[in-house]
């Protein structure tokens, strides 16, 4: 009886069960169905009234079962696309989007409340220009002025922020930081219905790559972290309270603040890793390390803390605060099982670069060390400052470089030889203020030798044995002593001795004799893809002080010998073209170096010159020397085109989704004037068979060219232009790169107009009024003004005056005479001839103002005055005096331009609208 009681119980309890489940799971399957139409206006509601980018999606469905035992709505195909001003790019595109629902707000509430939320397989892509304007302000943020239950109906508590097989992309133009992380996996929660949360997340990452600055310094590294995030919605900050991250196998702690300012960001952040292992330290360095990484067996310990804070704002040129701190101990390093590794490093090394500018750089070596079996180093240095930093460094070693080279695993080149040396130097370098920092060392390499990549023969035989002394902290108590130096390259040996003396004024004696093939030597130490050739033979004694040089005492110098050039390339920041030197022997006497037939090329253009330069070892040595010289120079052919300088704006395209090698650059090349350096005296006698120049073609041009304090000035130039006779006088100055003026005077005799309109660029340009014009010309004028950085001359700055001789002129379908005939039915002022007119004009705020001329045609006797525009604009009075003798004339203005001119009869016009030249830089 008890057993049946019992049976019957279990049966319907089962029984309950059963229905109970039957309905539950009803449910389940009912329930997204019957509140189905609810949730996906609400969703298209929330949508419409919340985003301000595009959204798109290709199918909805609600299920208990796609994340159960959540409520979810799942946008397949999701899209959404961001924020002004990148309305059209994507900024999320996922396979699918799910939103947990709060059942109680769906079945009792108001509006639906969203507290999960689940990205899988998405492309998340956040952008930031240059301005600083993102791409993710998608969501439009409440009115001040809702009432308290509208914000606390609508606020977001979200239990489950997940984020599953995804990729994110960063790119920010303003800071010039671009990361991207694949297989991005992310788990969070965080009440977002407060205006300060905590977001609580575990974050995994097969790859994250991090560039800056178009440098890669993360590729390829693994991240696995655990985060506790306090963020402020109000003011739109994050707290990184605890933040557990392994990259690699280096353990970090990351702790800090970021702040979202209105132009700008405000940082406060701390990453740091200790007691870490020296080889976890190099997984997490930058890929170029991990071929190295792979044959090298490291140990020691490590210590490493980073700080970035203060605010970014790059309108206001304001930049956090950067410190670093590395600390190595019992370091230890075998590049490919060397048989001397290194041993005992130890680093202790803090760098602080306040507002991110390197002219406030501090470098604090504390002190490093190491050995290689009983060979050592030692040092410590100290250096504030970039333009005259302030230093402070200790040094001592005794070490065989070939051992060291081995064990650290350096590749690209090879070194040997036994580097002795010990000094100290502490105080100012401050070449302005003479100032130099206190010094004492010798340093002494025995039998040294330098092999690299790009030559297959090494330079051997190096000896070197040099002292630096400085006592009291200025540039004249500095010596050096380089005695002796010497090594060989291709079987040729080099030999200098220097004592180098008072560097204020600078007493040498200096010895040097060897033949050094700079093509090969330069190939040693250069990349591949540059190639330099020539040599330079010398045979050298020179003895003297600057000072002797400078007053022309030459008597007291003791300088002399040969040096010869061949082939010699010289590349210097004037010219945008490399200077050959095909060959040339300078003797050098006292200051004076002479040479005869120097034969040069640049570009397309040649030059023979004799002549002599002076003052070249004080030049050569100081900022402030003047080179002096008298040449005789000839040439069949120069293009001073190529001498114009070159300025490449370098064009930077924001890296895509995907991960790129490098972000893809274009460089826009732009013409600069030709500059004159300031530190040249020189004067040419120049004959040149042919010039060419922003398209004129000169022939035989003969004249005296003085180079001075950066000014070119010509003087009794001569030359032959489209078969016309020219002489010129000019001066020309350059004051920067886009920017010089010019002054010059020149006079042409029987010109031949039309020959000068086809050939002749700028009389195109100025006197376009002569296209169909026949006929010959003499010229002499004044003119001075601006060109830009096309060499281009700028024709509101043009001033000058002068004299227009016309010999013999047939005017065909001139527009403006064709308009005067129409006006006064008169044909035959359609094709006017002048002769023996002279019409004197200036040139002033981009307006030419004729003078008052006459000229007989046909009986006719026109009298002209007025002003025309350099852009062909007319402003002219005419009087058309009539056969026979033209006494009685009628008066006519014309205006308009001379594609459109307007003839009218009388004698009341408009002043031409002058343009000022507006000089700016």
């Amino acid at each position: 009886m008890e057993a049946s009681k019992v049976k019957s119980i279990l049966v319907k309890t089962a029984k309950y069960m059963v229905i109970s489940l039957a309905v539950i799971l009803g449910l389940l399957f009912v329930t997204p169905y019957i509140f189905s139409d609810k949730i996906k206006e609400e969703i298209k509601k929330t949508a419409n009234k919340k985003l301000a980018g595009e959204m798109n999606y290709s199918d909805v469905n609600v299920s208990f079962f796609k994340h159960f035992p959540s409520l979810t709505l799942t946008l397949n195909d999701f899209k959404l696309n961001g924020s002004a001003p990148f309305q059209k790019e994507r900024l999320i595109d996922a396979k699918e989007v799910s939103f947990g629902i709060n059942i109680p707000s769906l079945i009792f509430g108001k509006s639906i409340n969203i507290d999960e939320i689940y990205l899988s397989n998405s492309t998340i892509n956040i952008k930031v220009n240059k301005e600083g304007l993102a791409n993710y302000n998608v969501y439009i943020a409440e009115e001040d002025n809702k009432k308290k239950e509208e914000e606390e109906s609508s606020a977001i508590k979200l239990e489950r922020i997940e984020i599953i097989n995804s990729q994110l992309t960063y790119d920010d133009q303003s800071t010039n930081l671009h990361f991207d992380s694949f297989g991005f996996n992310y788990l969070g929660k965080g009440d977002l219905s407060k205006d300060v949360f905590d977001l609580y997340s575990k974050a995994k990452i097969d790859k994250l790559n991090l560039l800056y600055e178009n440098e890669q310094y993360l590729m390829n590294k693994k991240v696995d972290a655990d985060l506790i995030t306090k963020i402020n919605v109000n003011s739109l900050s994050f707290v990184f309270e605890q933040n557990d991250l392994m990259i690699n196998q280096l353990p970090v702690d990351f702790k800090g603040k970021f702040d979202f300012l209105k132009d700008g960001y405000n940082m406060d952040f701390i990453v740091k890793s200790n007691n870490s292992e020296l080889e976890h330290l190099f997984t997490a360095l930058p890929p170029k390390y991990n071929a190295w990484l792979s044959k090298t067996e490291l140990k020691g310990k490590t210590d490493v803390l980073l700080t970035l804070k203060g605010n970014y704002i790059e309108s206001k040129a304001i930049a956090p605060d950067f410190n670093l701190d590395l600390k190595i101990r019992d370091g230890y390093v075998n590049y490919d099982k060397s048989a001397f590794p290194v041993s005992n490093l130890n680093l202790d090394l803090s760098t602080s670069l306040p507002s991110l500018n390197p002219e406030l750089l501090i470098v604090d070596t504390k002190s490093i060390s190491l050995n290689i079996n009983k060979d050592y180093l030692k040092a410590k240095v100290f250096v504030q400052g970039m333009k005259n930093p302030e230093i402070d460094a200790v040094f001592n070693a005794k070490i065989d470089l070939e051992k060291l080279n081995k064990a650290l695993g350096v590749t690209n080149f090879e070194l040997k030889g036994m580097l002795v040396g010990e000094g100290s130097a502490k105080g100012k370098y401050d070449q302005k203020n003479g100032k130099f920092p206190i010094t004492n060392a010798n340093i002494n390499l025995k039998s040294g030798y330098i092999k690299t990549q790009y030559y297959p023969n090494p330079i051997t035989n190096i000896n070197i044995l040099t002292t630096i002394e400085n006592k009291n902290g200025s540039f004249s108590d500095l010596k050096v002593i380089l005695k002796p130096a010497e090594f060989t390259f291709e079987g040729k040996p080099v030999f200098v001795e220097a004592n180098l003396f008072n560097f204020e004024d600078l007493a040498y004696d200096i010895k040097a004799k060897g033949t050094l093939d700079i093509g090969k030597i330069y190939q040693v130490f250069s990349q591949k893809g540059l190639d330099v050739d020539g040599f330079v033979k010398a045979d050298v004694s020179l003895k003297g002080k600057q000072s002797d040089a400078e007053k022309g005492n030459y008597s007291k110098l003791q300088n002399k010998g040969t040096l010869e050039l061949r082939n010699i390339l010289i590349a210097t920041e004037y010219l945008p073209k490399k200077f050959l030197i095909k060959e040339g022997v300078f003797k050098i006497n006292q200051d004076k170096m002479s040479f005869n037939n120097f034969l040069a090329a640049y570009g397309q253009s040649d030059f023979r010159m004799n002549g002599y330069l002076q003052n070249v070892f004080n030049f050569a040595t100081t900022k402030t020397g003047i080179l002096r010289g008298a040449f005789t120079l000839n040439s069949i052919y120069i293009n001073a085109d190529e001498f114009m300088s070159e300025t490449t704006a370098v064009t930077t395209n924001p890296a895509p989704a995907t991960l790129p090698e490098k972000k893809s650059t274009t460089a826009k090349v732009e013409t600069g004037v030709i500059m004159i350096p300031s530190n040249l005296d020189l004067k040419f006698q120049a004959n040149a068979q042919k010039v060419n120049f922003n398209e004129l073609s000169l022939k035989d041009a003969k004249g005296s060219v003085n180079i001075k304090k950066g000014v070119l000035t010509m003087q009794n130039t001569g030359f032959n232009l489209i078969g016309c006779p020219v002489t010129m006088n000019a001066k020309y100055e350059a004051s920067t790169p886009k920017k010089a003026v010019f002054d010059y005077y020149i006079k042409a005799a029987d010109f031949d107009i039309k020959r000068a309109y086809n050939e002749i660029k700028i009389f195109r340009e100025m006197a376009s009024a002569a296209e169909k014009a026949e006929g010959t010309i003499s010229l002499e004028y004044k003119l001075k003004g601006r060109l830009n950085a096309n060499m281009e001359p700028v024709y509101p700055s043009l001033v000058g005056n002068g004299i227009v001789s016309v010999k013999d002129i047939k005017l065909h379908g001139m527009k403006m005479f064709s308009a005067v005939a129409k006006e006064t039915n008169h044909d035959k002022m359609n094709n006017p001839e002048l002769s023996k007119v002279v019409i004197k004009s200036s040139i002033k705020n981009n307006i030419i103002t004729l003078e008052r001329f006459k000229f007989k045609f046909a009986g006719f006797r026109p009298r002209i005055e007025g002003t025309t525009s350099l852009d062909g604009r007319f402003n002219i009075k005419m009087r058309l005096g009539l056969p026979p003798f033209g006494l009685f004339g009628i008066p006519m203005t014309i205006t308009g331009n001379k594609d459109n001119p307007k003839v009218k009869v009388g004698r009341k016009t408009e002043d031409l609208e002058e343009t000022e030249d507006k000089d700016t830089e």
